[in-house]
């Protein structure tokens, strides 16, 4: 199994940025798939993100242009870089790993095993 711990998140006014950095337990190297979720107040559990064998990357169409998902196999750390943000993005931004599933396109939470705690991004 991994280990997440997700950081980074906080509090930003509307048009501002915040990179959040999610720290696994094991070399990202031997991921299948990395992903960002987000959970915000009285919305559906989303998938904001997500990283493919750390190349193929993929975004919801509301992020699409302003998010930019990342990983360092070096620091074992997956990363997302949030500008622009907007009062919508506010939530509880989660990341999950894939070990074995190994799709070519992830839709769902289902499709992952490892997930951190979560942290709070509240903009404003």
């Amino acid at each position: 199994q991994v280990q997440l711990v997700e950081s980074g998140g906080g509090s930003v006014q509307a048009g501002g940025s915040l990179k959040l950095s999610c720290l696994a337990s094991i070399n990202l190297a031997s991921v299948c798939g990395m992903a960002w979720f987000r959970q915000a107040p009285g919305k559906e559990f989303e998938l904001v993100s997500f990283i493919n064998k750390g190349v193929a990357t993929s975004y919801a169409e509301s992020v699409e242009g302003r998010f930019t998902i990342s990983q360092d196999n070096n620091r074992n750390t997956l990363y997302l870089q949030m500008n622009s943000l907007k009062t919508e993005d506010t939530g509880v931004y989660y990341c999950a790993a894939d070990l074995s599933l190994c799709p070519s396109y992830y839709t769902n939470r289902g499709d992952f095993t490892g997930w951190g705690q979560g942290t709070q991004v509240t903009v404003s």
